[in-house]
């Protein structure tokens, strides 16, 4: 608990998107199919929940390429939600619009702000966002921003499931957010 008795929540986030080994196909455009969540509590330093939504793509499809990938396919995410729905979910059932969130760059950020500007969806997230992969890079002094798996080998830590797989890169990302926070090198709210 903080100094007020509150839990100090974080939600970390990692998408997954529809990629190709080039260029896309004519008329596909990258789309997020898979949404990690972790919740970390910064407060007593653990990560408190763990949620994956699949997202239905409108406009692309699962390539082999993203298969091998992420290995997610399309009939795996032709059961999952719109975007739409999956961005009210983040707001109703994540807090996602009050909490602070993270992620690892600004690759995730940038991609809600072009799929909810493109689909006219109101975006989930609040103005809290940190970049965790430049948080690291700062606290450990780098010249260059490491990959979440070169990191995690950095600080001691092991990749836990399939790198690559949105609900497994936030549990990780999330172990790197609390060790960070462990070094004193998490930004404080």
């Amino acid at each position: 608990m903080d100094s007020t008795g509150a839990e100090r929540l974080l939600n970390v986030v990692d998408v997954e998107a529809t990629c190709w080994p080039g260029s896309p196909p004519p008329h596909a455009i990258s789309e997020i199919i898979e949404i990690g969540l972790t919740v970390v509590d910064l407060s007593t330093a653990e990560r408190v929940e763990r949620h994956r939504i699949l997202v239905r793509p409108a406009r692309s499809e699962v390539s082999d390429f993203c298969t091998e990938l992420t290995g997610l396919t399309q009939d795996e995410v032709d059961g999952g939600l719109s975007f739409g729905e999956a961005c009210r979910r983040l707001a109703s059932e994540h807090a996602s619009g009050a909490r602070p969130w993270a992620s690892w760059g600004d690759y995730d950020r940038n991609q809600f702000t072009r799929q909810c500007g493109a689909t006219k969806t109101p975006y989930p997230f609040g103005r809290r966002h940190t970049n965790a992969k430049a948080v690291f890079t700062e606290v450990y002094g780098l010249r260059k921003r490491p990959g979440m798996a070169q990191a995690l080998g950095m600080a001691g830590l092991s990749l836990d499931g399939r790198h690559h797989r949105g609900e497994d890169d936030a549990w990780n990302i999330a172990a790197l957010v609390l060790h960070l926070a462990g070094r004193d090198g998490w930004p404080s709210e």
